[in-house]
């Protein structure tokens, strides 16, 4: 079941859903809630360089912490020119908390204003798992910052501009408390500001 931005809001204020810092009321939506883009994107460096994601011991992660394969780019003042046919990664600005307990899952979708100029923010991986954002390494910390996958499918450049909203976060109730949280390839993830500043 999709929680109601009224469901969203409840959740946030029992702590069964942390977003921090919360969206200010006119990123909320009936059902969902706008993130917004931080300061800081990676792009592969490429040249040619064949990756084997089904090989034993494969880690995307290693490969973006490698300045030979991706780098980091601060988002200018105008903003960041995302070309035809181009991909980066970035981060929302908001950390995103979704403790086991709360039977709560969650997912990154898309905006509109930005589809129709042919941006997404996923490639197939919009499913944030309940128990994301657990990190018994800090928790005085509320949650983890989305990743997200960013691509040009139109004709345009479109400039990302830091702060803006880039996608929507669509909160869903799970029936009952998973045996195990996530702990995926990504779990622990930091900002890629954090990563390489």
């Amino acid at each position: 079941m999709i929680l109601s931005d009224r469901e969203i809001g409840a959740a946030i204020r029992t702590g069964a859903l942390v977003i921090a810092p919360v969206p200010p009321e006119h990123l909320w939506s009936s059902m969902a809630v706008d993130l917004t883009l931080d300061r800081t994107l990676v792009r592969w460096k490429g040249g040619g360089r064949v990756v084997r994601p089904g090989a034993p011991g494969f880690n995307v992660r290693r490969l973006l912490e490698d300045p030979e394969l991706a780098e980091t780019v601060p988002i200018p003042e105008g903003g960041f020119p995302l070309g035809p046919g181009r991909f980066v990664l970035g981060y929302t600005q908001q950390a995103i908390h979704l403790p086991r307990a709360s039977r709560l899952a969650a997912r990154v979708e898309g905006k509109s204003s930005l589809a129709r100029l042919g941006v997404g923010v996923h490639v197939t991986a919009p499913t944030i798992h309940a128990g994301f954002g657990d990190n018994p390494e800090r928790q005085d910390e509320p949650g983890l910052p989305i990743q997200l996958e960013i691509f040009n499918l139109g004709d345009l450049t479109v400039a990302l501009d830091e702060g803006m909203s880039i996608c929507q976060l669509i909160v869903e109730a799970i029936g009952e408390e998973p045996s195990k949280g996530y702990a995926g390839q990504f779990a622990g993830q930091r900002s890629f500001t954090e990563l390489r500043p």
